[in-house]
């Protein structure tokens, strides 16, 4: 996969930056900073091209996922950060997962299927469309949740279920209200606040 990595500080935790649709692996260096200059960071590209633009798996519709593909590159993803945890000397429960859209769509992923890996994640604008069946633990996972109050790609109710299904198994979840599909700088001062 296509990546950038940047050690800012020897042992500092980890900020893996997962990208929106169309970003790349370098669209979230600048939050990263703004958020902890300190943090070193792992950048990756998502490998699914749509109309042109990075993603980091397939849809059939807006909200509409293909399930199938999200599993499976959930999974090459966290292969991957696994490899550059030994590659670059990290602590998987170091990092924090950092997405935008559909790469907190991915990272949610990756939680559910490996719920025992990440202890830390700050998601922009995440939709999960489905209800997990499995029960597991998530009681060493805390999470920020930035979301639209008129997002028009993921709905507040859609967010809202999001929240419990995470609460359910345990997780810490703090929220941050903005008003569309987007970062601003008020994520960054709640992230700084909430790290």
């Amino acid at each position: 996969m296509k990546h950038v990595y940047q050690e800012n500080k020897k042992g500092a935790p980890v900020f893996v930056l997962l990208h929106g649709t169309g970003g790349d692996e370098t669209d979230l260096i600048p939050l990263a900073q703004a958020i902890n200059s300190n943090f070193n960071y792992l950048g990756v590209r998502g490998e699914v091209k749509e109309n042109g633009m990075n993603r980091f798996f397939e849809r059939v519709g807006m909200g509409q996922y293909n399930w199938d593909d999200l599993r499976n590159r959930a999974d090459q993803l966290f292969e991957f950060i696994k490899e550059k945890s030994i590659e670059y000397d990290f602590d998987l429960s170091d990092v924090y997962l950092l997405g935008f859209s559909n790469g907190s769509n991915i990272a949610l992923e990756m939680i559910f299927r490996h719920p025992e890996a990440f202890h830390h994640a700050i998601l922009g604008a995440p939709l999960y469309p489905a209800n997990l069946k499995d029960t597991f633990d998530l009681g060493h996972l805390n999470v920020l949740l930035s979301m639209g109050k008129n997002d028009p790609m993921a709905p507040v109710q859609e967010n809202e279920r999001l929240i419990e299904m995470l609460k359910d198994r345990g997780a810490s979840v703090s929220t941050h209200w903005v008003e569309g599909h987007n970062l601003d700088q008020s994520v960054v001062e709640a992230a700084k606040d909430w790290i």
